[in-house]
């Protein structure tokens, strides 16, 4: 089974208060198993407009990343995020198939 992905692009505008937002997330990425795979570090744009912040989060199935993101854990998080950020996210399901190096 694939694996589920959220991917965001975020520009934090009040990083003071987006704690709160951090601290509440990590309740609801727990109970659905999301793990960070980056997170707002080092990046580069070779194309494109994104902001100023990439974080991936893996989980254990894309059944689990949508249910993380409409769960009431995260709303509560997300409430919190209202007027600290400003984020664009995709939710995706991982990839099984054939890799460059197979064919």
């Amino acid at each position: 089974m694939a694996k589920g992905y959220w991917v965001a692009f975020a520009d934090v505008t009040d990083p003071e208060g987006y704690k709160a937002y951090i601290a509440e997330n990590a309740k609801a990425f727990r109970k659905y198993g999301g793990r960070f795979l980056t997170r707002g570090g080092a990046s580069e744009t070779p194309e494109g407009q994104p902001r100023s912040r990439v974080v991936v989060i893996e989980f254990p199935t894309y059944a689990a990343a949508l249910e993380c993101y409409r769960s009431p854990e995260y709303a509560k998080a997300m409430a919190l995020r209202q007027g600290k950020s400003v984020m664009d996210l995709a939710i995706t399901e991982g990839y099984e198939g054939p890799q460059p190096a197979d064919t």
